[in-house]
C-alpha cells in the first residue's frame, strides 16, 4: 500500500442497506499527492461515492472510507493504484478514475482466494512511449493490451469509443521505440460512411487523409509531432488505404487494419497474407458498424468465424461498458444495440 490504513473498531453504517459495513481511513504520505487524488473540490471521491455507492469523507491527507465491504475494499484498491500512479509523475483525470474503479472491481472476480484477508494491488496492463504512458482502464482493454505482446496477430472488435485503435497505435509506437519492429503500417479500407468523398480537391494523400485521421490522431497522441511528420516522409509511418497493400509482404513491421468491418471478403484475405517475417498484425473493427452495399459480406465477419481456433490468433471482444469516452456514449450503444436486437427479431419473425 502507498497509504497507511487505520480500521476503526466501529463500523460506521454504510450508504447501503448492507449489514456487512466496513470502515477505514487511509492516510497518504505526500499532501499535494493526496489533494491531487483526491481531485478538485473532492470531485474524485465524489465520483468514487456515486460508483461504489460508498462514503469517503477527506480530511487533509486522510480520506475516511465507509460501506459495504467489497464496495470500500474496492474504493482502496482503486485509490492506491491511482496514487501509484500520481507518484509516478502521471495525472489523474475523471476517466482514470473509472478506469481504476473497474478495474478494482474486475479483481473481485480474478481473485477469490478465501484465503486472502485483501485482494492484492491492481497491476493493469500499460503501453508506454517517450510522450506518454497508458494504462488499461477496463478489464477489457487490459486483456487487449496484454494480448497485443503475446500474439502476432490479434484482432480487436466492438463498439466505438472503447479504445481499439487508439491501444493498436500506442502499441505499435512502443514497438518502434523498442526497436522490435523497423515501421509501421496504418490502413483503412476507403469505404464512404453515407459520404462522398471522391471529388475532393488534392492529390491521393490529400484524398484519402479524411478516411485516415484517426490513425494520425492517435499517432501523434504518443509521438511528437515533429517526429511523426518525419517518420512519415522517410516511410518509417506509412499510412495508406488497403488497395495499396495487395502485392505486398510486409516484414519487420507493425501493421494495423481499422475498420475492418468493411472490408469485403476477398480484401480481408488479401490483407492477412501479407504478414511477413517479423510482422505484427492488428486489426480492429466494429460488425455492427458495417458501411458495405446490401448483401456484401464483410471480411471482419467472415474471418472471425473461419479463423476461430487457429493457433498464434488472439481476438478480444469489446462490450458497450467497456466504452471509455463519455458516459452518454455507452448509454447510447446499449440503446442501439437494443433496437437492433428488436429489428431483427422483426425480421425472423416475418422469415418464419
Amino acid at each position: 500500500m502507498n497509504a497507511s490504513e487505520l480500521v476503526s473498531s466501529t463500523a460506521r453504517q454504510p450508504r447501503s442497506a448492507a449489514t456487512d459495513a466496513n470502515h477505514f481511513v487511509l492516510t497518504f504520505e505526500n499532501n499535494r499527492l493526496a489533494s491531487e487524488l483526491f481531485g478538485q473540490f473532492d470531485q474524485n471521491l465524489k465520483l468514487l461515492e456515486q460508483r461504489l455507492n460508498i462514503d469517503a469523507r477527506p480530511r487533509g491527507n486522510s480520506v475516511s472510507i465507509s460501506g459495504d465491504v467489497v464496495a470500500t475494499n474496492q474504493a482502496r484498491r482503486a485509490l492506491d493504484s491511482l496514487y501509484e500512479r500520481l507518484q509516478k509523475g502521471g495525472s489523474v483525470e475523471a476517466s482514470d478514475v473509472e478506469g481504476a474503479i473497474r478495474m478494482a472491481q474486475a479483481a473481485d472476480d480474478q481473485l477469490s482466494l478465501p484465503t486472502l484477508e485483501r485482494k492484492a494491488k491492481l497491476s493493469m496492463a500499460q503501453i508506454s512511449t517517450r510522450k506518454k504512458t497508458i494504462q488499461a482502464r477496463t478489464p477489457t482493454q487490459d486483456a487487449y493490451m496484454r494480448a497485443l505482446e503475446r500474439a502476432e496477430l490479434v484482432f480487436g472488435v466492438g463498439p466505438a469509443g472503447t479504445g481499439k485503435t487508439y491501444l493498436a497505435c500506442a502499441h505499435a509506437a512502443q514497438l518502434l521505440e523498442r526497436g522490435a519492429v523497423d515501421k509501421i503500417i496504418l490502413t483503412r479500407p476507403a469505404v464512404e460512411a453515407g459520404e462522398r468523398l471522391g471529388f475532393l480537391p488534392g492529390d491521393m494523400k490529400e484524398k484519402v487523409d479524411p478516411y485516415l485521421r484517426p490513425l494520425y490522431d492517435a499517432l501523434y497522441d504518443m509521438i511528437p509531432a515533429d517526429k511523426v511528420d518525419r517518420a512519415i516522409t522517410a516511410g518509417v509511418i506509412e499510412i495508406a488505404p488497403l488497395a495499396f497493400m495487395r502485392g505486398r509482404t510486409l516484414q519487420n513491421a507493425a501493421i494495423i487494419l481499422d475498420e475492418a468491418q468493411n472490408t469485403t471478403s476477398m480484401q480481408m484475405k488479401m490483407f492477412l497474407t501479407r504478414l511477413g517475417e517479423n510482422g505484427r498484425m492488428i486489426i480492429t473493427g466494429d460488425p455492427s458498424q458495417v458501411d458495405l452495399p446490401r448483401g456484401v459480406k464483410s471480411g471482419l465477419v467472415e474471418a472471425l468465424q473461419i479463423l476461430k481456433g487457429v493457433e498464434g490468433i488472439s481476438v478480444v471482444r469489446f462490450k458497450d461498458t467497456d466504452v471509455v469516452r463519455h458516459p452518454l456514449v455507452g448509454r447510447i450503444v446499449r440503446a442501439y444495440d437494443a433496437q437492433y436486437a428488436v429489428h431483427e427479431e422483426s425480421e425472423e419473425a416475418l422469415d418464419r
